[in-house]
Parts: structure tokens; C-alpha cells; sequence
């Protein structure tokens, strides 16, 4: 007789959606106006560069520390002290008087505010290994809601205040409702006795000795490499598509809610229906291709701005507006406009279709991913893993725009985006050659 299938509890992850969704609605109010922030204290290009490398270079040591200490005092504890440091490094935002305090907001932030990894963690003990990537995806489906909708209040917030502390303020505000949300709804999920034994205890920086497994090491490796690429394409794509199609603000906007819509959707619906049909292993190798084809369609993008582009417009309008924050990052890119002899629609179309494979990839990536380091592992490290994943997504994160960015400015938009399409589909062959699907849960003492 076939046993029935595992099925997700709803109840219990609702409350876990939840507070990813409002805590990533915070963290999003903010994040688009880093470079803002320090702007406004004089800062140079390279100490632009600095503020908004602070919070992920500081999640490099944050969070495998806080995800190990997770697996020893249970999630709930820690979930609360990562968002009572998350309120406050947003308040210290608001208040900041100087350039060195807008840093120390985000190190403090970087170094104790582990809220998604552990919400993952917690979120993988309370399923199975035919759920939890299903799971894992609707937190990556609360994660794309609120960088949908975070950017948008952020905006509308400050051009109703005209105040740079107000965005801080309110993603405070938002922190304050997530820890709320931790205090009443959010049922622990590590009861004591699946905890790490007095007798086994380590110190929390043996997180990283998890490391030296080879399965580990090579999973985390492709999880960088792809967020390299991934990042470097969400950073570029404002400038990509001004170059190619002449899009300006509202444009952009409307191509990162297709992005999202398509990738919320993806997780949110049908993560757990294509991992219990085809493996985490495959999904991963699908993914990769996936994001492969798509960035090297959007390589070719045929230089066509868009039927109502008028270029002095467009001058006009760049001239007025502050630069934004991947240019703020890696200084002054010129940006060749499209002549507006050759208007059409051809450039956008291919550009939405080329969206599809690179949105789809996106979703399934990491949910996939996160899913095989859990199996690489014992129930009682999901939080080391899992922050060590985290961890390693920051340090690509802090990278990407950088060098992203130095490509873009030396060899001209096609090539960022031919490269890292290039490099996914290596990794694609790579990866079937070297992660093996792990046939059972690793046991620890």
C-alpha cells in the first residue's frame, strides 16, 4: 500500500509567512535609500560604497552565529532578538547625526538580525523532506511580496514626508509588528529535547566547521555563484533597460513587478508540486538553465526604445534625478541613451520574454538549494545550515554590484549579462557532474 503523501500545515506556517513578509517590508523601506543616507553626510562614492556593504559583510559572521544558537535554545528566542536588533538599528537609522552611525545601524542589524534564516529554520523543522522545499518556497514567496511591495511605501513615504528618517521610522515601525507577531502567533518549533544535548553542545562558530563536508561546501558554492550572477542582473537591469529601451523610473518599475509577480508565484504555487514530482536535485539543475537561456536573452536585446520614448525627454528627466544606488556604488557610469529614430515595441517584447525563464529560475534556486542542505544535515543544525546558506547569499550580495558594475562600465551592457548567462550554464554541467542527491538525513551526536 502507497503511503499517503505529507502535506503542509498551514497553520503553523501561516504565522511564519507572516513575519517574513512584514520583516521583509521593513528591511525593503530602507534598503533603496541607502545610498541616500549617505549622500546626505557627504558621503564619497567610496564610502557609499561602504555603507551599503556594511549590512552584508556584517551577516557573514551574524548569521551562522545566530543560526547555531537556534539550534540551542529553540527559534523563538532568537527570532525575537534578531528583530528587537533589526527595530533598533532602524531607529539608530532615523537618528542618525553622522556617517559612521548610519554604518553602525547596518553592522548591528548585519550582526544580529538573523530574522529570515531563522524563520527558515523554523519553518524546516515543522516539515519533512517532500514538504520542505515547499515550505522554503512560500517564504521565498513572502521574501518577493515584500520587495514588491516595500520599495513602493518606502518611495511613497518619503515623497509625502520629504524626510529621510521617516522610511527608517516606519520600517521600525513594521519591526515592531513582526516581533508582535513572534510573541503571540509563532508556536516554537525546536521543543527542547530535539535541541543540541548539553553533552554535544559546541561553540556557535562551529557552524562553519559544517564547511568541510564536501556536498556542503559544493552546494554552497553554487548558491554563491548564482547570487553573484542574479544580484549583479537585479542591479544592472535599471541601467540595462535605459540603454536598450529607454526605460525610466515607472518602466523599470513595472519590469521588477513582473519579475516578482512571476517569481511569488512560482514558489508560492508550485515549489512543492515540481520538488515532490522531480527532486530538489533536478530543480536545481533546471533552475540553472532556466536563468542561463533567459540572461543570455536578455544579452541580445535588440537596442529599440519603446514607442513613447523621446530622447531630450529622457535627458531632461536623468538630469533632475539623484543617481541611483548601483551607480552610487561603483561611481559615475555614463549611460549611452537610444536614438529615438527606431521607437517600437520589438525591444519590450523581447526583453518580457526573456523575464519568464530568469523570473521562473529565480524562484526555484534557492528553495531548491536550501532544501539539499537541510538533507546534508541533522535536524538539530537546520539553523547553522541554513544561516551559513544565508551568509553565503550576503557575501554574493555585496560583491555583485561591484563587479557587475565594473563590467558594465568597461565593456558595455551586453557583456554582464552574456557572462553570467555563460557562467549559469557551466555551472548547470558542472553541478550534474558533482551534487549527488543525498539519499538519507546525515545523523550527529
Amino acid at each position: 500500500m502507497t503511503p499517503t503523501p505529507s502535506r503542509l500545515d498551514f497553520n503553523r506556517v501561516a504565522p511564519i509567512f507572516l513575519l517574513v513578509f512584514v520583516d521583509v517590508l521593513g528591511l525593503t523601506l530602507i534598503l533603496p535609500l541607502l545610498h541616500l543616507y549617505a549622500i546626505a553626510f557627504g558621503a564619497s562614492p567610496l564610502e557609499i560604497g561602504l555603507v551599503v556593504a556594511a549590512f552584508p559583510l556584517s551577516q557573514l559572521i551574524g548569521l551562522p552565529v545566530m543560526g547555531a544558537l537556534s539550534d540551542r535554545y529553540g527559534r523563538k528566542p532568537l527570532l525575537l532578538i534578531s528583530q528587537v536588533a533589526t527595530c533598533i538599528s532602524f531607529v539608530m537609522l532615523g537618528m542618525a547625526d553622522s556617517l559612521a552611525l548610519v554604518v553602525l545601524s547596518r553592522v548591528v542589524d548585519g550582526i544580529l538580525g538573523a530574522n529570515i534564516s531563522t524563520a527558515q529554520a523554523a519553518l524546516s523543522d515543522i516539515t519533512d523532506e517532500t514538504t520542505r522545499a515547499q515550505g522554503l518556497g512560500l517564504t521565498g514567496a513572502a521574501f518577493g511580496l515584500g520587495f514588491i511591495f516595500g520599495p513602493v511605501i518606502s518611495i511613497g513615504v518619503l515623497e509625502v514626508t520629504n524626510n529621510l528618517a521617516m522610511p527608517a521610522y516606519t520600517a521600525a515601525a513594521y519591526s515592531l509588528i513582526s516581533i508582535l507577531l513572534t510573541l503571540f502567533m509563532f508556536r516554537e518549533t525546536l521543543p527542547p529535547e530535539k535541541r543540541q544535548h548539553a553533552g554535544t553542545r559546541r561553540s556557535p562558530f562551529s557552524a562553519f566547521s559544517l564547511l568541510r563536508r564536501p556536498q556542503v561546501g559544493i552546494l554552497l558554492l553554487v548558491m554563491f555563484t548564482q547570487q553573484v550572477v542574479f544580484f549583479g542582473f537585479e542591479s544592472l537591469l535599471g541601467l540595462f533597460t535605459l540603454n536598450r529601451l529607454g526605460l525610466l523610473g515607472q518602466g523599470n518599475a513595472l519590469i521588477f513587478i513582473i519579475v516578482g509577480i512571476v517569481l511569488v508565484t512560482v514558489q508560492a504555487r508550485y515549489m512543492g508540486r515540481w520538488s515532490r514530482r522531480f527532486g530538489e536535485t533536478r530543480l536545481m539543475y533546471g533552475a540553472l538553465a532556466l536563468l542561463s537561456i533567459g540572461l543570455l536573452l536578455f544579452a541580445w536585446t535588440p537596442e529599440q526604445p519603446h514607442p513613447l520614448y523621446v530622447r531630450q525627454i529622457a535627458e531632461n528627466r536623468l538630469r533632475e534625478q539623484a543617481p541611483s544606488g548601483a551607480e552610487t556604488i561603483i561611481g559615475d557610469i555614463e549611460i549611452p541613451l537610444p536614438d529615438d529614430t527606431n521607437r517600437g515595441i520589438g525591444g519590450l517584447l523581447w526583453l518580457i520574454v526573456a523575464i519568464v525563464p530568469v523570473a521562473v529560475g529565480a524562484g526555484l534556486i534557492r528553495p531548491a538549494i536550501n532544501t539539499l542542505l537541510t538533507k546534508q544535515v541533522s535536524a538539530r543544525t537546520f539553523g547553522s545550515i541554513l544561516g551559513l546558506s544565508a551568509s553565503t547569499v550576503s557575501l554574493a550580495n555585496g560583491i555583485a554590484p561591484l563587479l557587475g558594475g565594473g563590467l558594465f562600465q568597461h565593456y558595455g551592457a551586453t557583456i554582464p549579462f552574456l557572462l553570467g548567462g555563460l557562467v549559469l550554464g557551466g555551472l548547470a554541467l558542472v553541478s550534474l557532474l558533482v551534487v549527488r542527491s543525498p539519499e538519507h538525513v546525515i545523523s550527529e551526536g
